[in-house]
């Protein structure tokens, strides 16, 4: 290979892939990889160890080894943090549903309210009616006595 030789790296989780080439672009074509690994930080430059030493040893070719997973290790590493919110937070989101709770009931207070008076106000509007109907009635035939 033309050039000097550089080790690249990265990790599946389960897998190291590593590879010994002159740049990030070979190194993505040798894991075939279609995303800048690089530039989601997946991927990274070695400078020495175990995987350095094989990479440099095969130049070009990829260089697979497993990942011993240590569940123990994986369960301790979870927050001590119970699930849910803190007291405090709890606290804060009780006083807020019943704020809320609050608020749709006088929502609702209003809404029967504002049905009460349009109400009132319907009936108040069919009498008006009726009072003008029977008073233009009547005028229309005193008017009417009035011509003949």
């Amino acid at each position: 290979m033309a050039g000097k030789l550089k080790v690249f790296t990265w990790s599946d989780g389960f897998h190291a892939f590593t590879v010994a080439t002159t740049s990030r672009p070979k190194a993505l074509e040798a894991w075939g990889s279609k995303q800048d690994l690089f530039a989601t930080g997946l991927a990274s430059q070695l400078s020495g160890g175990p995987d350095y030493e094989a990479a440099m040893a095969s130049p070009g070719e990829v260089i697979e080894r497993g990942l011993a997973i240590d569940v123990g290790k994986i369960a301790k590493a979870k927050s001590a943090k119970p699930p849910g919110p803190s007291k405090t937070r709890a606290a804060r989101i009780e006083k807020l549903k019943t704020a809320l709770a609050d608020l749709d009931e006088r929502r609702q207070a209003e809404v029967a309210d504002f049905e009460d008076q349009q109400t009132t106000l319907n009936k108040a509007r069919q009498e008006a009616e009726a009072t003008y109907e029977a008073d233009r009635k009547s005028l229309a035939a005193d008017l009417k006595k009035a011509r003949a």
